[in-house]
C-alpha cells in the first residue's frame, strides 16, 4: 500500500476515533451566567475544563454560591465572590441557592421592612440558604443556620439585582 494511501487510512481511523467523542460534548443549555453552590466541603477548582488541569484552588465549605460564567462539556468556568476564576466539574456543584454576606455585617429582620423586629446580625463570610427574593423588591428571605429572616440585597453576594427567585 502507497504512504500516501496509508495516510488517508490513518486519518479516516483517527476521525473515527476522535468526532464520536466530539459529538457527546453537550453544553447545559442554562442561562450564563447564572449562580450555582458547591456540593461538598471539597471542591478542586482547576485552571482549565479537565482532570489534566492543574488544580488552582481548594475551597473546603459546601454550599459557597458560584457564578458559572462559561461551560465546555460537564465542566463549568465558575467566578466566586472575591473575583477568583477556575474550572469546575458540574457534579460539584448545585443549582440550591445560596448566599454569602460580602458587608462586615448585615441586619436580618423579621419583614421585608427596616421598621420591622431585628432578628439577628450577620457577620462577613456567613453563608445562608435562600427562600425567595421577590422581582423588583430590595430584600432576600434567606435562612442562616437556625434563623430566617429578609435582608437587604446590598451586602450579600449570590443573587442578581432585580432577580426573582420562588
Amino acid at each position: 500500500m502507497p504512504a500516501r494511501m496509508r495516510k488517508l487510512l490513518s486519518l479516516i481511523v483517527l476521525c473515527g476515533i476522535l468526532l464520536p467523542n466530539f459529538a457527546i460534548a453537550q453544553e447545559s443549555g442554562l442561562p450564563i451566567p447564572r449562580f450555582v453552590a458547591l456540593r461538598s466541603d471539597k471542591v478542586h477548582l482547576r485552571s482549565g475544563p479537565g482532570l489534566r488541569y492543574p488544580k488552582v484552588w481548594i475551597y473546603q465549605r459546601s454550599h459557597l454560591p458560584m457564578e458559572v460564567v462559561s461551560e465546555f462539556d460537564t465542566w463549568r468556568k465558575v467566578r466566586d465572590w472575591e473575583g477568583s476564576e477556575g474550572w469546575v466539574h458540574q457534579s460539584l456543584l448545585i443549582g440550591t441557592r445560596y448566599v454569602i454576606v460580602t458587608a462586615d455585617e448585615i441586619t436580618m429582620y423579621a419583614a421585608a421592612d427596616k421598621s420591622a423586629r431585628r432578628i439577628a446580625l450577620v457577620k462577613n463570610g456567613v453563608v445562608g440558604k435562600v427562600e425567595t427574593c421577590p422581582k423588583g423588591v430590595d430584600w432576600c428571605q434567606i435562612q442562616f443556620q437556625d434563623y430566617e429572616g429578609w435582608v437587604q440585597r446590598e451586602g450579600i453576594w449570590g443573587v442578581y439585582d432585580n432577580e426573582a427567585i420562588e
